[in-house]
């Protein structure tokens, strides 16, 4: 549970905004460590040019990414 709105709306603006481009999940927990981030993401399989448009995000989502 996140303690501050803020955080609770960068998550779900984050997976909004990277949901187009692959696989996108807030709040996972990571094994072997009592961790937990705050977004996991995985690009799909078809990369599409529109990366752009979203800027240093964009550049963030071409690869496998925990933000």
């Amino acid at each position: 549970m996140t303690r501050f709105v803020h955080d609770e709306f960068a998550k779900d603006y984050l997976e909004e905004l990277l949901k187009p481009y692959g696989q996108v999940k807030s709040s996972s927990k990571i094994s072997g460590e009592i961790k937990e981030i705050d977004v996991l993401f995985t690009p799909s399989a078809q990369q599409t040019s529109n990366l752009e448009v979203l800027g240093l995000l964009g550049r963030f989502a071409e690869f496998p990414a925990i933000l």
